[in-house]
């Protein structure tokens, strides 16, 4: 019989699976394109006609290398934010910043705190450095941040994770929460608040930023209000020694080019942003009405999605799910005990949420047995 090489006892020990399966796998294994696409927290109304009109202008240049220094995105972020750009690191959006993390901070056996639901990329990155998840259930559909605190104390944990504002509930804490919880937090343990969502909530669920303070990373992306999901750009601020160190170990060619021209030109266009804000804010609300005329509850939601309470358990909530995707209309669901009594809905164009009306009838009349 023929020999392997042998992977790392970690590596071995994980299971073959991803965190997402993503709709274009679906869509080759149902044969047909959706018709909505409408569950992966993208947004439809895309990046500014000035970022696209910079993106197409600088294509011939691709030929060359990125800048390894990500220096123009940085300036920008730092300057966007009020800090050094010796307080900021670029990186292959969140889920690639969030690996970062997880090799700086997490050694084989270590205790790591999150939420029960939470963004499971985060979790796919501790389980591939050997870490131990701690998990934490939430309440009132809001993460925990008292439980999280205890699990934080109770384990000795060197690394916390926390979503302001929270996916996969669109729920937010108001940021003199978010300060208490990080004041209460040991010097020793690293917390990494996520703001994936954070310019399309509340002003007042964002803490001023204290690039002071040595256990703090901050990280924001360009997926989502933004609308540049697919080039992979985010970055996070933090504390000078924290950069530092992520300098150490990043890719350092791992953001393209183009993603950091198409970055740079995204913060520049803030104008382009207030207007996704709104027009998100207006799909949030044409969600919640077609939830309430199916006799569903949306849930308060300050993302770019809206998750719907379904009124009964995960698996009902499955079979509307799965009833929708065989509409043609993509969604997702929080699979947690507790969460998964509801369905996920994105945000889309205004044909795409025409669609999710018709369609929704349909799908839990399907779930119901009608």
């Amino acid at each position: 019989m023929r020999q392997r090489p042998s992977l790392t006892p970690i590596i071995g020990a994980l299971p073959t699976t991803v965190p997402f399966v993503g709709p274009e796998a679906q869509e080759r294994d149902r044969g047909r394109p959706f018709r909505a696409r409408i569950g992966a927290n993208e947004s439809s109304f895309g990046p500014s006609p000035r970022v696209i009109a910079r993106m197409e202008s600088v294509a011939r240049d691709q030929w060359m290398y990125c800048d390894p220094d990500n220096y123009e995105l940085k300036v920008a972020a730092a300057a966007h934010h009020g800090v050094s750009i010796e307080n900021v690191v670029v990186g292959e959006g969140i889920d690639g910043l969030l690996g970062l993390v997880a090799r700086m901070y997490v050694a084989p056996g270590d205790a790591v705190v999150t939420s029960l639901g939470a963004y499971p990329t985060f979790n796919f990155h501790i389980a591939g450095v050997g870490g131990r998840l701690v998990t934490v259930p939430y309440a009132n559909d809001k993460e925990d941040l008292d439980g999280l605190l205890a699990a934080v104390a109770r384990e000795k944990v060197p690394l916390v994770y926390l979503s302001n504002p929270d996916n996969p509930m669109g729920s937010w804490w108001e940021a003199p929460e978010v300060i208490r919880f990080i004041e209460a937090l040991p010097e020793t343990t690293m917390l990494v608040l996520d703001e994936a969502y954070g310019e399309l909530g509340p002003a007042s669920a964002l803490p001023p930023i204290d690039v002071a303070r040595p256990n703090v990373v901050r990280m924001r992306t360009f997926s989502k209000a933004y609308g540049l999901a697919g080039i992979r750009c985010g970055y996070a601020v933090a504390e000078r020694e924290v950069i530092r160190d992520f300098e150490k170990i990043r890719n350092h060619y791992g953001v393209s080019r183009m993603a950091q021209i198409a970055g740079l030109e995204a913060l520049a266009d803030q104008d382009y942003l207030n207007s996704v804000v709104a027009r998100v804010a207006a799909g949030r609300r044409r969600i919640a009405a077609i939830a309430e005329e199916n006799g569903l509850k949306p849930l308060p939601s300050a993302t770019n999605f809206v998750t719907i309470d379904c009124g009964h358990d995960g698996a009902f909530a499955l079979k509307v799910m799965q009833a929708l995707l065989s509409r043609d209309v993509f969604i997702r669901k929080p699979m947690a005990p507790r969460l998964d009594r509801c369905i996920r809905v994105s945000v889309g164009l205004d044909h795409e949420l025409d669609i999710f009306a018709e369609e929704l009838p349909g799908a839990l009349a399907a779930a119901r047995g009608n």
